[in-house]
């Protein structure tokens, strides 16, 4: 049995999923940050490498990758970054990264090196199903689980074949288009998650757009597994540069209010 599916087995309830961009606004803040919401009841942390070219990803998340690139965070310091991490509470950690980064770190090097920091998982935003035999191999040998996305407009067909090359969870983004904060949550991400519930048994986990408990609470009575919330949350680092106690202060009451919103 996987680390996810173990864990999600043993929860009563959808897992809550903060994501943020390893470094963001700098190394030791970052650090700070991770540990007030695994603290606040965080289940599972979706880190981010920060990249110049965040294709999937929407303006906040942009500006997040930027101010950690310029505080000088790199493919390396995030693998160290991770091990501080899991060294302080052993956490099931998915990384989401883009294909240049570890093309260029080394495939097998790349996935060798997160196991070893203690990471369980790898998303690659920008990387086809159809191209998942270029490192769905590399990363069964690594031991890590594997991660792919579904989003509304794909097929039942691609959806089964994904959920074939997927050994973690299905990451489902409830919208089209790129993350970000939204007013309410989209038409399209409840019938998705039943399709999904229809089409296979694999882990569902919803992302993209839910900036609320109550959008979180109605991703987890919909059936979701677990709730990712990204762009909300790097909200508090952004509106908050100039006062790193109310970051961490606004950080914990948001991930404690959605931690109670999915109890069932």
């Amino acid at each position: 049995m996987g680390v996810y599916q173990n864990l999600f087995r043993k929860l009563n309830r959808a897992a809550l999923i903060p994501f943020f961009v390893i470094g963001d606004p700098d190394t030791e803040t970052s650090f700070q940050l991770v540990k007030t919401a695994i603290d606040a009841g965080a289940d599972v942390l979706e880190l981010g490498i920060p990249f110049s070219d965040p294709v999937a990803d929407g303006p906040t998340i942009q500006k997040a990758d930027i101010r950690a690139m310029k505080a000088g965070m790199t493919p390396q310091k995030a693998l160290v970054f991770v091990k501080r991490i899991t060294d302080y509470r052993p956490i099931p950690i998915g990384l989401l990264v883009y294909y240049n980064l570890i093309y260029q770190y080394g495939v097998e090097r790349f996935f060798a090196d997160f196991k070893e920091s203690g990471g369980t998982s790898v998303l690659i935003a920008d990387l086809s199903i159809d191209d998942a035999d270029e490192i769905a191999p590399a990363a069964e040998a690594a031991g890590l689980e594997t991660v792919f996305m579904v989003t509304p407009n794909t097929t039942d067909d691609r959806i089964q074949k994904i959920a074939e090359y997927t050994t973690g969870f299905i990451y489902t983004v409830s919208v089209l288009g790129t993350t970000g904060q939204r007013s309410g949550l989209s038409d399209l991400v409840k019938p998705l998650i039943g399709r999904l519930k229809s089409l296979t048994k694999k882990t569902i986990c919803v992302g993209f757009g839910i900036s609320t408990a109550q959008h979180a609470k109605d991703i987890a009575q919909a059936g979701a597994d677990g709730v990712i919330i990204g762009s909300r949350i790097i909200k508090f680092i952004e509106d908050n540069s100039d006062d790193t106690d109310r970051m961490q202060k606004e950080l914990a009451a948001f991930i404690k209010s959605v931690r109670v919103a999915i109890q069932p």
